[in-house]
């Protein structure tokens, strides 16, 4: 085995999972998230030698994994139903811990966050990732990180109490 397929393997061993819980946070289908990881290890064999520092892989891959889940909309065109023939259910109902469980409800208000607020809270919550680190892979200040973080979370707490002040603030 060569030093770059050990160097590979180290990464896909101690990374998949992290890679596999963001991509289903990011998609919300078990299936998807590991097609995404797959193509996430794949595209990072094919530019293993761009990556110069160990310490930064992990960053590097979840990169590589949003560009991922980006491509997926640049190519799907929308299906349109006619809304008269579709089944909807009452909204209040289909949020409920009864209903849909407990993670259930809460990836539901996380997939209703504004992606501007999702995406740093899920690198920072399910990533690990720090707040530098963020901005670095968002090309924001740290600052506006952390800001988004708390607003996130401030939202998240709204839409979890049901108080649709806090939930509605852009």
């Amino acid at each position: 085995m060569s030093s770059k397929q050990r160097q590979f393997d180290a990464l896909v061993r101690s990374l998949s999972g992290d890679l596999y819980r963001y991509g289903y946070w990011l998609c919300s289908e078990e299936a998807l998230a590991h097609d995404l990881v797959q193509e996430t290890f794949l595209r990072a064999w094919r530019s293993l030698d761009s990556l110069r520092d160990t310490a930064s892989a992990k960053a590097w891959l979840i990169t590589i994994l949003r560009r991922e889940h980006a491509r997926l909309y640049e190519r799907k065109r929308p299906q349109f139903e006619d809304v008269d023939e579709m089944d909807v259910a009452d909204e209040r109902e289909a949020y409920t811990p009864e209903a849909a469980g407990e993670e259930g409800v809460i990836r539901a208000a996380m997939q209703r966050l504004d992606a501007k607020y999702r995406e740093p809270l899920l690198m920072q919550v399910l990533g690990g990732f720090s707040c530098e680190e963020i901005a670095q892979e968002l090309n924001i200040t740290p600052a506006a990180v952390m800001t988004q973080v708390f607003r996130a979370r401030q939202k998240l707490k709204g839409m979890l109490a049901g108080d649709v002040k806090e939930a509605q603030w852009s």
